[in-house]
This record gives structure tokens, C-alpha cells and sequence, in this order.
């Protein structure tokens, strides 16, 4: 069966998220370079996606190879301006990767917590910890859980070109999923998302027993200390 990620992050994906910010981009590249050396580290950014964070990567000095499973996204970051220069497709699951390969792995803008089953999870983190190198650090950037959960909207229309998109969110399974549906109502046409509604705690969990230790949390991109109400949980961790 197709997963929801491997239909929606594509073309229409691109068309309705036009709006993607570099300002964001460009702050949490900045959080990374604060905690880890970039200028010549080899550096994964898993599901880089059309690659704003992976071309601000290489331009403070990192060798940087971007990873993602969607092809028009790594054709658009392929041809962006600039664009990222070593891109592979592939599943963050079983990455085609050596061991020990990587100083850092960067996971941004909520690109996890896709999989029904949190054993797939688990094999992401077992995967990153695999392919980072001694030392070598983890950077997660996820949703807040806790403010997900507060301060869920349930519904909203916008115009987004020239498309009217009404969105519906609700939580799922006694809210370990947040699902987020996007019809285009001129077109009669619904696009799902579905993510994992991980804590900061449950992600901490994962990364110790990939065999990562957390050294940093942070709750914004400004570096603000993690709480109920910030609107990201960052996680640093690193490869003993």
C-alpha cells in the first residue's frame, strides 16, 4: 500500500506551500551553526526536501549530501537558485549510506514522525546514529506536541494562488497523530497529512536507544529554552 508521504510530497505539494519561509530556513540553520562546527564537516540532510536548508548548510563551509524520497523535490532542489550540489534519493529508513560517514545529520522542519508503525521510527534513529561517526551529532527539528495539541485550529479556508483550500486537523488515535486534510474546493481533491505527535521525551527515548545521548533541547529557533508553549522541539544529540 502507498504511505500518504510517498502521493503528497510532490508537485501539488510544491504549488500549495509556495509560501515555505527562508527567514525560518535561515534561523535554524543558524541555531545548527551555534552548536556544531559546519565549515568542512560532512553533513546529511535527511529529507531535505527542495533544499533551503541544505544550499545555507554548504554556503557556511559544509560538505553537505541532501536525502530525500520525494523526486520532485530533489529536482527542484536540483535546479534551485543555487542548488544543491550532491543529492540521492532515498528512505530515511535504510539509508544507502556507509557507517561512520557523517559529523553531523540534520532532520528540520518536522520531517519525521511519517510511519504507522513506531518501530519505523526507531529504525530512522538506529539509521542516523549508524551513519554519523564517533561524536558525531544529531540536529532534530520537530513540532512542539504540547502545543500542538493546545493549540489546534480545526478549521480554515485560505486562498492560496488561485486556489481555495479549506484545511481540517483533528487528532487521532487518543491524539498520538495529528491529521491535517487540505481540499481544494474548486477542484474536488483532498491531500492527508498524518504525523506523530512525539515529545520531547519520546524522541529522547529513541535517540538513547539508537545509542545517542541529548546534549542540547531548545524550543525555538532563537535557541529559547523548551517548554509547554514554544513553537519547535529542537534536539541535539550525539554519537558517543
Amino acid at each position: 500500500m502507498t504511505e500518504w508521504f510517498e502521493r503528497w510530497f510532490g508537485e501539488e505539494y510544491l504549488r500549495l506551500y509556495p509560501h515555505r519561509d527562508e527567514d525560518d530556513a535561515e534561523r535554524a540553520v543558524s541555531l545548527v551553526d551555534r552548536v556544531a562546527t559546519l565549515d568542512g564537516a560532512r553533513v546529511l540532510d535527511l529529507a531535505c526536501g527542495p533544499g533551503r536548508h541544505a544550499v545555507r548548510l554548504a554556503q557556511r563551509g559544509a560538505d553537505v549530501l541532501g536525502l530525500d524520497l520525494s523526486m520532485p523535490l530533489l529536482i527542484r532542489a536540483r535546479h534551485g537558485a543555487p542548488p544543491v550540489g550532491k543529492l540521492v534519493r532515498g528512505d530515511m529508513r535504510f539509508l544507502p549510506i556507509c557507517d561512520a560517514t557523517f559529523d553531523l545529520v540534520v532532520n528540520l522542519f518536522t520531517s519525521f514522525g511519517y510511519f504507522a508503525d513506531d518501530a519505523e521510527h526507531h529504525q530512522v534513529m538506529r539509521s542516523v546514529a549508524t551513519v554519523l561517526r564517533p561524536g558525531g551529532r544529531l540536529f532534530m527539528d520537530y513540532l512542539n506536541a504540547e502545543a500542538v495539541r493546545s493549540t489546534l485550529v480545526p478549521h480554515e479556508e485560505k486562498v492560496i494562488g488561485s486556489r481555495r483550500v479549506a484545511i481540517e486537523r483533528s487528532l487521532v488515535d487518543d491524539g498520538k497523530y495529528v491529521v491535517k486534510q487540505m481540499h481544494l474546493v474548486d477542484e474536488d481533491e483532498t491531500f492527508l497529512e498524518r504525523v506523530r505527535l512525539f515529545t520531547a521525551d519520546d524522541l529522547t527515548a529513541m535517540m538513547e536507544a539508537a545509542g545517542m545521548r541529548v546534549v542540547e533541547r531548545f524550543g525555538s529557533y532563537a535557541g529559547d529554552e523548551l517548554a509547554a508553549d514554544t513553537p519547535r522541539t529542537i534536539l541535539v544529540a550525539q554519537r558517543p
